[in-house]
């Protein structure tokens, strides 16, 4: 019975470590690699997508901090939206407390 149980035990080593192997040589392969390069493509669009996003919400930041911006003044009351102490205090330090209120 114990040569048996070995038996089978090597049996599923030897199947576990040919799978295993051959996923590993797939890899090298050049349709393996076209996925692998295809993942890091996605990736980097992803990535890009977030830096423009951050640039254009920094952007309009700055625009309203600096008055560039026609949206910078209330409709309803005509005065800017941000005072000057606001305004300065966002461009010294933009993570700062005064940043959620330039949004």
């Amino acid at each position: 019975m114990s040569r048996l149980f070995w038996t089978a035990l090597g049996a599923a080593a030897g199947v576990y470590a040919v799978r295993r192997l051959s996923k590993a040589a797939q890899a090298y392969t050049p349709t393996g690699v076209a996925h692998g390069l295809s993942d890091f493509g996605d990736g980097l669009r992803e990535l890009a997508t977030a830096v423009r996003e951050g640039m254009e919400q920094r952007e309009g930041e700055l625009r309203l901090a600096l008055g560039i911006d026609t949206d910078t003044v209330d409709d309803t009351t005509g005065r800017p939206r941000l005072d000057a102490d606001s305004a300065r205090a966002l461009l010294d330090d933009p993570t700062g407390p005064g940043a959620h209120r330039a949004r």
